[in-house]
């Protein structure tokens, strides 16, 4: 993986706006389905992990990660 690589992590539940900075900066959208997109540049691969965990944490389903162009 390339420094800064563009991911797109899908869960099940809503977040408010106001989670990106403890998401690192990733943007938060709401979808009508009841799902939430996380979006935006990881560092590496240890940096994903730590997104993954917190989403962990918080109770989320996960629902899909998926690198974008």
């Amino acid at each position: 993986m390339t420094v800064d690589e563009v991911y797109e992590i899908r869960v099940q539940g809503r977040l408010s706006a106001e989670w990106s900075s403890w998401f690192d900066g990733m943007t938060v959208r709401n979808l009508p389905n009841g799902e939430t997109i996380l979006r935006g540049p990881v560092a590496d691969q240890a940096a994903l992990h730590g997104i993954l965990v917190k989403i962990r944490n918080l109770g989320l389903p996960l629902v899909s990660v998926q690198r974008v162009g």
